[in-house]
């Protein structure tokens, strides 16, 4: 009997995602900023049990490299994606099973007997969103779980790797390992910024893991705190960033870097090392407000596209064309979700 093939690895923080509208008062009360993620401090302990108890909330699979996954899912063929984090053995990791069962994501939880599933508040207020993340047992990932009978095999037989640049914060070492090992044997590796304070405050984590890294996505605002902390002459340019981003160094130059910075409704900017003095910018078409329901996860259904189309050879005009489509979809239903049955993308 033939091994499994996969076509895409996901690591990342597994979360249900918490949402509430018209969080206005919640901002001010935690001191949040109404676009933006962070992890959780102190003051905001109190914020979970203030939004079930207070307000009407909607409990959503979530997790960005988990949300990126359920998009490639959503585009590649049924079984060939795979996930994992670390869980507790709780309500909300059960939640986040069923969810991916519904869409046709393969879950390899590390479980963790006692602790509780990582959790993220998600504010709405008008069209932003703040993502506020306690990660729980997210953050007691084991590199060890890597090389075990249940992952081991599963990472062998992938195609590609997808990172979540948040795991950087505690799992450096296993973002590191796998990325390695997958750019000496050839695989497609992929790591989204996934928010400012990621190059910010995880920039020596992100510098050691980037010379493995193929594709690097990310919005305007990751990119620009990327061109912040690494002082580059520019820092608004999103083409410039690109290019800077794209010609790294990098371990394996016979697959050129693809650098892929969105701007929500305004732009998608790409350049390739293979040709960086040929940047291309694609236009979005834009929705307007009244089809726009929740913007929550659109980056990580962008990411998750154009991922899925470019494992399986798509240019990238197609593969953008994938994530803009999906995005599209992910904008006008609550939270990171897709439209069911299924739209064709590819």
């Amino acid at each position: 009997m033939a091994a499994p093939s996969y076509q895409l690895f996901a690591l990342g923080n597994p979360l249900l995602d918490i949402q509430v509208n018209n969080g206005e008062a919640l901002l001010k009360k935690y001191d949040l900023k109404s676009n933006d993620a962070i992890l959780a401090e102190a003051k905001h302990a109190p914020l979970y049990e203030e939004i079930v108890r207070e307000h009407k909330v909607t409990y959503v699979a979530g997790g960005a490299a988990q949300n990126a996954a359920r998009a490639a899912a959503y585009v590649l063929p049924p079984n060939s994606v795979v996930y994992t984090g670390c869980v507790g053995d709780d309500d909300l990791a059960e939640q986040l099973k069923k969810a991916n069962d519904r869409e046709g994501l393969i879950h390899k939880y590390l479980v963790k007997k006692g602790e509780k599933t990582g959790a993220c508040a998600v504010i709405l207020t008008g069209h932003d969103r703040s993502l506020v993340t306690d990660l729980r047992a997210a953050e007691k990932f084991e590199k060890s779980w890597l090389s075990s009978p249940e992952i081991s095999p599963v990472i062998e037989a992938a195609r590609a790797i997808y990172i979540e640049g948040f795991f950087l914060t505690h799992g450096a070492e296993s973002v590191l390992e796998i990325t390695k090992k997958a750019s000496e044997t050839g695989k497609i590796t992929i790591i989204n910024l996934s928010a400012p304070f990621i190059p910010q405050f995880f920039g020596v984590q992100l510098s050691q893991v980037m010379p493995y890294i193929d594709i690097v996505i990310g919005n305007e605002s990751e990119a620009e705190a990327w061109a912040g902390a690494t002082g580059q002459p520019d820092k608004t340019d999103l083409v410039a960033i690109a290019k800077a981003i794209a010609t790294l160094p990098k371990s394996n130059p016979a697959r050129p870097r693809i650098a892929v910075i969105t701007h929500g409704p305004k732009s998608t900017n790409v350049v390739s090392s293979a040709d960086p003095e040929n940047p291309k910018v694609y236009a979005v078409s834009a929705l307007s407000n009244d089809q726009i329901v929740d913007t929550n996860g659109a980056g990580d259904a962008f990411a998750g596209a154009f991922i899925g189309a470019h494992i399986v050879g798509k240019s990238i005009d197609e593969c953008v064309e994938a994530g803009h489509k999906l995005g599209a979809i992910c904008v006008q239903q609550i939270g990171p979700q897709f439209k069911w049955p299924k739209v064709q993308i590819l």
